[in-house]
């Protein structure tokens, strides 16, 4: 199974549409967003997919963006949680929240997705991988992630 990772989008709706196209085009099966959305129009973006959120510390409109997430039937996993996709346990948070990023990560899930730096990340630290997408706002390069569970592979996509 593949998976797009998306976060900081920042209400930036038409980048948004061009990279879940991206990441449409380039074999995902679910989205994934860690945070910053900021408008709930960005979720609709995602709508394509079955679709994941956290809510990221610029998402004021906490409701609003809930109420979109149910419109669509995606999952809100508020400030932090883990779900189970192509048999790997994987966590989302947005990362500006230390205690949450410990309480998820003390778990052990096979990844930990996060955003909220704006800088692509790929490290490994015990049996958890950590990923960051990038932004879409914000950032040197716009950039979003593509993940294949099945053969553990990470490619970085620019978003134009």
């Amino acid at each position: 199974m593949r998976i797009g990772i998306l976060s900081d989008t920042h209400d930036r709706r038409e980048r948004t549409a061009r990279a879940v196209r991206l990441l449409l085009d380039s074999g995902a099966e679910a989205l994934i967003h860690c945070g910053d959305l900021t408008v709930p129009d960005i979720v609709y973006e995602c709508a394509e997919l079955p679709s994941t959120f956290v809510f990221g510390n610029n998402d004021e409109d906490e409701a609003g963006i809930r109420s979109a997430i149910e419109a669509i039937r995606g999952t809100c996993l508020d400030f932090g949680g883990e779900i189970a996709l192509g048999g790997k346990r994987i966590a989302v948070a947005h990362g500006d929240i230390g205690k949450q990023v410990r309480r998820l990560v003390a778990a052990g899930p096979d990844y930990f997705l996060f955003g909220h730096s704006h800088v692509p990340t790929d490290e490994r630290d015990g049996p958890t991988r950590w990923i960051n997408p990038g932004a879409l706002h914000r950032a040197e390069a716009w950039t979003v992630a593509l993940l294949d569970l099945e053969l553990d592979d990470l490619r970085f996509l620019k978003v134009r």
